[in-house]
């Protein structure tokens, strides 16, 4: 136990490492949808000429709060923002500011913001065409005489302060949304499940299937100007990238984002190659180009390393959950009481939401990535293997610790000679379980930047991949049925010794 112990503290220390490291390289993030993903490879690959080292791309963090607070916490160094967000989000101002007054608020948090990307990416509602026209509805206050219209809206727009709540209250709309993911919700509107959307302005599906953009005519939406949101130690920390950054000010227009999204979004191309194309000021295709089929994507040349990233969540967490439960079980297990508010905290973290967990890590460590995946990883997987500890040792008959105490064994050599053994397969049931939730919850930890096979996932929802989703999923039923079959392995190997 003692050298389990010390070799999960060295792995840990070894992440812990590894971690410090790339804060020496310039680290951009990015949100979890196309657009951001594209800044912020043309952010890198712009500074990257300038750098000793290649850049640190963060891609698809999260919502504003999640990629805000990587920021925030030195775990990255500036991502693509947006002037109205930035203004009514994060600072929570009531009325849209300049550009100076948002720096003058920014500096006490030691941020700023800079470099105006030359476009507008608004929020706006939008509904199929041809309802549109049926309906005779042009604008935001035509919407609010349709109750019967169903509103399916993202989770964040839903929340965000200059989102939905306000925009209900200035148009009086009574609809009530559901929350759907932004990528998904373009095939619920086409396939009729929802008749009205939210969407970016330079979003390449508007004009793809024919939706209608409702005018704002009350002037609720502020702009959406795109810029960089950045640490203010960055001009200093990299003078030559910075300079080449700044030379990106005012080149995009939106006619030349929406492009750039379409061919994404419609055609499959990768983000760097767009990013590189843009750069280069490469002329481009305008013919579709074919995706890469399903099998193409599962043993694509990341798989190595995605595969490599997942189990090291895995493995690691549930090493370090195990040296944490079985301990906790076996010292709570003569002490009912305590032995119950044990398992009560740890059946209580299995409530909290992943991505809810992941926020608040990144606010407590003040870091993304591997750490604080592997920390809300373990705090899930305390549960069944406590469980499964206590419930081992209960099963423990009675007679025999009577007769383990008569030979005048003590009460740890009862423990460890006797009860942890018996207790053993119990035990080892309790750490398959943890080793199944760990492999599914691992995809979330892509939310944040810590990798796994949930980085296709979180870039197929972005561009309503189905493919890419799959290429995802399929690799993580494959290690969890692996995980499986190795335990069913090891627990008969226990049955065989045991009969012996």
């Amino acid at each position: 136990m003692r050298r389990t112990a010390c070799l999960a503290a060295m792995l840990f220390a070894a992440v812990a490492a590894l971690a410090a490291d790339a804060s020496t390289s310039l680290r951009i993030g990015s949100k979890r949808f196309t657009e951001s993903y594209i800044l912020a490879q043309v952010l890198a690959q712009a500074a990257a000429p300038h750098l000793d080292q290649p850049p640190a791309v963060k891609q698809g963090l999260g919502n504003t709060a999640i990629v805000y607070e990587a920021l925030r916490s030195g775990s990255i160094d500036l991502y693509p923002e947006y002037a109205g967000t930035i203004a009514l989000e994060i600072l929570k101002s009531d009325q849209p500011m300049a550009l100076e007054a948002m720096n003058r608020a920014l500096a006490p948090l030691g941020l700023g913001a800079a470099i105006p990307l030359g476009f507008n990416d608004g929020y706006a509602l939008a509904l199929r065409g041809e309802d549109a026209r049926k309906l005779g509805i042009r604008t935001l206050s035509d919407l609010a005489r349709h109750p019967e219209l169903r509103l399916g809206l993202s989770n964040e727009f839903i929340g965000r302060a200059d989102g939905w709540p306000g925009l209900a209250r200035r148009y009086g709309l009574p609809q009530q949304p559901v929350g759907l993911d932004h990528g998904l919700a373009y095939d619920a509107i086409a396939a009729r499940q929802i008749d009205v959307m939210d969407i970016y302005t330079t979003d390449a599906k508007i004009a793809h299937l024919g939706l209608a953009v409702l005018q704002d005519d009350r002037h609720y939406f502020p702009r959406y100007d795109a810029l960089v949101l950045y640490r203010l130690d960055v001009p200093q920390r990299f003078p030559e990238a910075w300079a080449a950054l700044r030379t990106l000010e005012g080149r995009i227009d939106e006619a030349a984002m929406i492009a750039m999204n379409a061919r994404a979004e419609l055609q499959g191309v990768a983000f760097d190659a767009i990013a590189r194309d843009w750069l280069a000021k490469t002329p481009v295709a305008t013919a579709p180009v074919a995706r890469p089929g399903l099998l193409a994507r599962l043993v694509g040349p990341d798989l190595g390393r995605l595969t490599a990233q997942h189990l090291a969540l895995v493995v690691l967490s549930v090493l370090a959950a195990a040296l944490i439960a079985i301990p906790l079980g076996v010292l709570s297990f003569p002490h009912p009481r305590a032995r119950a508010v044990l398992l009560g905290a740890t059946g209580l973290l299995q409530t909290v939401p992943s991505l809810a967990l992941l926020a608040v890590l990144i606010w407590l460590l003040g870091a993304i990535g591997v750490v604080p995946a592997l920390v809300a990883l373990t705090l899930y997987a305390l549960l069944p293997i406590m469980r499964n500890c206590v419930t081992g040792l209960a099963e423990v008959p009675e007679g025999l610790r009577e007769a383990a105490t008569a030979l005048g064994l003590s009460g740890w050599q009862r423990m460890r000679l006797i009860e942890l053994p018996l207790a053993l397969p119990t035990v080892l049931t309790g750490i398959r379980i943890a080793t199944s939730i760990a492999i599914g919850t691992a995809t979330i930890a892509a939310f944040i930047g810590a990798g796994g096979y949930g980085e296709r996932i979180v870039t197929g929802l972005a561009l309503n991949d189905s493919d890419l989703l799959l290429a995802g999923a399929i690799p993580a039923a494959l290690l969890a049925l692996a995980s499986e079959a190795l335990f069913e392995v090891v627990e008969r190997s226990l049955r065989r010794r045991r009969g012996a």
